[in-house]
């Protein structure tokens, strides 16, 4: 699976730390007027992604604040 680099500006093939593990932290929202479709995108985002690596079969540990 390739992944984009922000700071490479460029797609990165998905090495993880541990052989067959993937760990993902990911920031909550900060919504500070009305709710809208926009605040769900991270977590969708991050849930298909987590779901990917599942699928590669790797164990998931997704953690959000």
């Amino acid at each position: 699976m390739y992944i984009y680099d922000s700071v490479q500006k460029k797609k990165v093939l998905f090495e993880p730390l541990r052989e067959g593990e993937a760990t993902i932290y990911v920031c909550g929202p900060t919504v500070y007027d009305d709710a809208h479709l926009g605040h769900a995108r991270s977590s969708l985002s991050f849930d298909l992604l987590s779901r990917a690596l599942r699928t590669l079969g790797y164990e998931v540990t997704l953690a959000k604040n």
